[in-house]
């Protein structure tokens, strides 16, 4: 009997629905995209420019297999569901399919769901709807501006200053970086002054700050001002004013994609590619004991919506678990270009909490998990309250100001105050016209600050506020401007957990290339205009051809004057001659730094890093396999050695020989093979048995004090 047949994108989603489904539906994997735009034609774009854009697509090779297998599906089903992701290129993945599978795009079946769950999945299945073409439309007109742009911009500029690549987003991304540095290195830092009292009454102390001298607000630009505050300051500290007011705290909203990075990234120390990998996860299904369960709805959004029916399950949740007068009410806040097809990033069960879950996740699972479900819970609570109260001091005509405050109702804070810094600084009890009787005044000097270095929280932060790119696309923007080599993501101190973007040197002369001849398109205001046309193509209000048009016309005469005006960078000499084929060593930038190699290249593939390690010096090594010459390369996780006749001879060697076990003359209880002394990839020793991987028996042994571990090792 034929199946009914559902085409998802992931292989992991679809085990998650099968489940849902039973046995008269067969729920298979397209993988991800089946097809892309071809590398042929005019200039290698796979676009016919001079024919309204036709597009060429073709089938990507790690796919034909995928396609073939689906094509044997569909030939076998009884009706074919499409149920790609619900988005711009969930609705391409659509369109793809049916044009290699021969289906009908008007007649075949499309189904959308938010959220991986058994209700959810039913009833998309109860309401099937068609392919829409307004959506692809946007995407493929998408695909081929980032085609044509990033082609085109990353022949001329390896062919002018050996950069890698520029795109429409990422360039408009590494601008942003290098005007902020721009800043920093033209900033002047002024100086200036302020005046403390430090008042002691009781056994509390607190601070209160020069705010205004005769009244008029303090501004004290050097060590003279200050001197003439402290010195005017001879007779009693007297409490003028004293209020007392009470505040409210809203919880912040529920995560939309862009929120959910940065808070990921400032709260977890995640990376916005890694928050959206283990995100993906929790969306796709995980096995919590009952079998596959999508834990959260889609991660792709921008809205901070939450659907009736769930805000009413989690206020329900809320006053059985926190009582009455923990309920808030659901609030949301959409930017003007979001997409509101979907929800805001939330548990798909209001009743799972992490705790609940746990035993089931690894610990970045639980982690994200927990930080979502916090959020969600938190934006549909009641305010926290606080209690403020604020001094003013005063002496001789100068007022200083101090404040406090107590919470007296956490409201939200019961769920996510572990996320947010709250103190509680109180003030003691004072009276008005109190004379403050324990008071030591000092000045203090400080200059102001430069604007701070990009973090991948903040520059996330401006791409979403500036409309540069989508939310979706945020982790490949920052992993692509870091793999070409334009900035680097370096800590702020040695001790500091916090990174920030620098600029590199490639990364300037790139960015300064692209002002010079593409002001007019790498720019946020332009490349902001381009994501609100993309959006009004998605919505049938705009004719994607006659844009695409418009926009070719304008930015091809550009990169001819580019290629006529722009001047060649020339290579830097080493000053020493290839020892394979005679020719100039040059340096060159490549995505783990600077390197040396042969001008001959790709003739000639001779490299060598730029400074020889310690463990390498004086040191030739012969290839094992072919007898050719080894050389120092460097990679994602450091130097190591490798053949010269590369790609012919693939064989590498690590710089540094592992070491070997040494035997204890014990032998192992579970398998009685030796013991061994091990050393650990993060170079703590360790006693196993010399039978692994067979058996993972690994010794407990009590914990020494560390001088004498070392004794033992030396």
């Amino acid at each position: 009997m034929k199946k009914h047949l559902v085409i998802v994108e992931s292989p992991s989603k679809s085990k998650t629905i099968e489940k849902y489904l039973g046995s008269d539906y067969k729920v298979v994997s397209s993988k991800g995209h089946v097809c892309d735009l071809a590398t042929r034609g005019k200039e290698g774009l796979g676009i016919d420019v001079d024919h309204d854009f036709e597009p060429t697509y073709t089938i990507s090779k790690d796919k034909k297999d995928v396609v073939k297998e689906l094509k044997a599906d569909v030939k076998n089903a009884q009706d074919v569901y499409l149920a790609s992701d619900p988005d711009r290129e969930g609705e391409a993945i659509a369109w793809h399919l049916a044009r290699v599978l021969d289906l009908d795009v008007n007649t075949t079946n499309r189904i959308v769901f938010h959220e991986i769950t058994k209700p959810a999945v039913l009833e998309a299945l109860e309401h099937p709807t068609h392919i829409d073409m307004d959506l692809v439309r946007s995407q493929e007109t998408r695909r081929m501006l980032d085609r044509i742009i990033g082609f085109k911009l990353s022949k001329l500029l390896r062919n002018k200053i050996q950069s890698k690549s520029a795109g429409r987003v990422q360039s408009v991304a590494l601008r942003l970086i290098v005007e902020r540095e721009n800043e920093i290195n033209a900033f002047k830092p002024k100086e200036y002054w302020t005046v403390h009292a430090n008042v002691t009454k009781g056994k509390k102390t607190f601070e209160a700050v020069l705010d205004k001298v005769d009244g008029k607000k303090a501004k004290l630009s050097k060590e003279d001002d200050a001197k003439v505050v402290v010195e005017r300051c001879n007779q009693d500290y007297v409490v003028s004013k004293l209020t007392k007011r009470s505040k409210s705290k809203k919880a912040r909203l529920p995560f939309t994609t862009s929120t959910l990075q940065q808070e990921a990234s400032t709260k977890l120390n995640f990376g916005a590619r890694k928050t959206m990998s283990v995100a993906q996860r929790l969306y796709e299904g995980i096995d919590v004991g009952s079998g596959q369960e999508g834990l959260i709805s889609y991660m792709r959004t921008d809205s901070t919506r939450l659907s009736p029916l769930f805000v009413q399950d989690a206020e329900n949740y809320i006053e059985q678990t926190y009582g009455k007068e923990y309920m808030g009410k659901a609030h949301q806040k959409n930017s003007a270009n979001a997409q509101d097809a979907h929800e805001a990033i939330r548990p798909t069960d209001i009743t799972r909490t992490p705790e609940s879950i746990k035993s089931y996740l690894n610990n970045d699972e639980y982690r994200l998990y927990s930080l979502i479900y916090a959020r969600t819970l938190a934006s549909l609570m009641h305010d926290a309250k606080f209690d403020v109260t604020t001094v003013l001091i005063d002496n001789n005509g100068c007022q200083f100001k101090a404040s406090g405050q107590v919470m007296t109702f956490d409201g939200y804070t019961k769920v996510y105050g572990k996320y947010e810094k709250s103190t509680n600084e109180l003030l003691p009890k004072l009276e008005e016209n109190e004379v403050l009787e324990h008071v030591a005044i000092e000045s203090k000097q400080h200059f102001t600050e430069p604007p701070a270095r990009y973090t991948e929280a903040k520059l996330i932060k401006d791409l979403e506020e500036k409309s540069i790119g989508r939310p979706s696309t945020y982790a490949t923007i920052i992993d692509t401007i870091q793999k070409r080599g334009y900035v680097t993501l370096e800590k702020t101190s040695e001790t500091s957990r916090t990174k920030v973007f620098k600029p590199t040197e490639q990364g300037v002369l790139t960015d300064s290339k692209l002002q010079q001849y593409f002001s007019s398109v790498i720019n946020v205001e332009y490349t902001a205009n381009m994501e609100k046309t993309l959006d009004e193509i998605a919505e049938g209000q705009q004719d994607n051809i006659a844009y695409l048009h418009k926009f070719y016309d304008f930015f091809a005469p550009l990169v001819d004057e580019a290629y006529e005006k722009m001047p060649k960078k020339e290579l830097e000499r080493v000053g020493r001659k290839c020892p394979d084929c005679g020719g100039e060593l040059v340096y060159r930038n490549g995505r783990y730094g600077k390197f040396i190699s042969c001008i001959n290249f790709p003739k000639c593939k001779y490299t060598e890093t730029l400074d020889v390690p310690k463990e390498a010096q004086g040191e030739e090594k012969i290839c094992p396999n072919c007898g050719g010459k080894m050389v120092i390369k460097r990679g994602r996780y450091g130097e190591f050695w490798a053949c010269s006749n590369y790609p012919k001879c693939k064989t590498i060697v690590p710089l540094k020989e592992k070491a070997k076990p040494k035997p204890t003359g014990e032998m192992c209880p579970e398998c009685g093979h030796e013991l061994v002394r091990r050393r650990s990839r993060y170079g703590k020793t360790f006693i196993g048995c010399s039978n692994y991987p067979k058996c993972h028996y690994i010794k407990k042994e009590p914990k020494t004090k560390k001088k004498e571990t070392e004794k033992e090792e030396g």
